[in-house]
C-alpha cells in the first residue's frame, strides 16, 4: 500500500501539531511548515498533498497556490485549503486557483481526515509514473538512464553516489542522519558502518563542482541538500 506524504502549511503551531498527530496515526508521512516561504524548502517530488492555510505572514496561501500551479514540477500536487476565510468569494478564489477542496475553519478533525482520504483517492487512482528527471539548476539526474550531468557535462558517479545524490536532492531541505541514509540508500543485505556514509559524501562532493556546497553537514544530525 502506498504511504502518502502530506505537507501542512499553517502559521498556527498548535493546529499543525493536532493535524500532524492525527494524520500520522492514519499512516501518513507528515511535514510541517509555518509559512509559505518555509514550505518551499520542503516541497519535493515526494509530496502527495498540501494542506494550506490562506492568511499567513509574508506570502498568503492564495499567492503560494498560484506559485505552485504555475510551476510544471509542482502543479500536479493536490491542495486542500484550510482557512478562516469562509465567504463564497474566498471559496471560489481557492477553487479558481486549482484547489482540490476547501475547508472552512473551525472544522472537525474527522472531516479533515475524510476529505484528505477522498482527495488522495481521487488524485492517485493509478500508481504515479516514475520520475525520469530530477534537477536543481544545472544539476540533472536522469533516473532512467542512471546518469548525472552538471551544467550539461556528464559526471561519472558510482551507483551508491548516484543513489545518495538522488535521495538527498529529492528530499531537499530535509536533514537525514547517517542511520537514515544507510536505511534508504544502501541495500538491506549489505553490512556497512556509519563511516561509509561520510566517505561517500566526501567522494560525491568532489565530483559535484559548484554544487558541492549544497550538500550540507549538520553537525550532530547528519546531511541535507540545501538550495
Amino acid at each position: 500500500m502506498t504511504k502518502f506524504t502530506i505537507l501542512i502549511v499553517d502559521d498556527d503551531i498548535d493546529l499543525c501539531e493536532i493535524l500532524s498527530f492525527n494524520l500520522s496515526t492514519q499512516g501518513y508521512n507528515v511535514h510541517v511548515a509555518h509559512s509559505a516561504l518555509d514550505s518551499l524548502k520542503l516541497i519535493n517530488n515526494g509530496i502527495d498533498l498540501i494542506l494550506l492555510d490562506v492568511m499567513m505572514p509574508g506570502m498568503s496561501g492564495f499567492e503560494f497556490a498560484r506559485v505552485l500551479k504555475d510551476d510544471s514540477v509542482w502543479s500536479s500536487i493536490p491542495i486542500i485549503f484550510l482557512t478562516a476565510k469562509d465567504t463564497e468569494g474566498d471559496m471560489l478564489q481557492g477553487f479558481n486557483l486549482g484547489a482540490d477542496d476547501y475547508i472552512a475553519k473551525p472544522f472537525s478533525i474527522k472531516e479533515v481526515m475524510a476529505r484528505v482520504k477522498a482527495v488522495l483517492n481521487r488524485t492517485h487512482k493509478n500508481e504515479p509514473q516514475p520520475l525520469h528527471h530530477l534537477a536543481y539548476e544545472g544539476l540533472v539526474i536522469d533516473t532512467t538512464a542512471k546518469t548525472v550531468t552538471i551544467d550539461n557535462e556528464p559526471t561519472q558517479l558510482t551507483k551508491t553516489e548516484l543513489e545518495l545524490l538522488l535521495f538527498l536532492l529529492s528530499h531537499r531541505g530535509q536533514v537525514f542522519s547517517r542511520e537514515e541514509l544507510l536505511e534508504n540508500v544502501w541495500p538491506n543485505n549489505v553490512v556497512v558502518t556509519l563511516r561509509t556514509v561520510d566517505v561517500n559524501i566526501t567522494r560525491l562532493r568532489k565530483k559535484m563542482g559548484q554544487y558541492a556546497s549544497h550538500i550540507i553537514t549538520k553537525t550532530g544530525y547528519g546531511y541535507s541538500f540545501e538550495i
